[in-house]
């Protein structure tokens, strides 16, 4: 599916990476770790949407890894 010559895989990774850039306007630190972790989400299923796993390994790997990470601040400001 293309829309504008742009595939709906491409147009995935332009989300993700609007997300990731909209987290870092926030000044919640809870909003920003959630609007992260949407990303981080999006990139993983655009890592799983490149045409081989060797191109899109390394996305979704970095990005499981952050989400972790936020995810494990997340359970920490909660219990605080």
């Amino acid at each position: 599916m293309e829309l504008f010559g742009i595939t709906g895989t491409e147009y995935i990774g332009y989300l993700a990476s609007l997300m990731v850039l909209l987290s870092f306007t926030m000044k919640n630190i809870t909003t920003l770790r959630l609007v992260n972790i949407s990303g981080c989400i999006l990139f993983i299923i655009y890592g799983f949407l490149m045409p081989s796993i060797r191109i899109g390994l390394p996305i979704i790997i970095a990005n499981a890894a952050i989400m972790c990470v936020n995810i494990y601040y997340l359970i920490k400001i909660k219990k605080s």
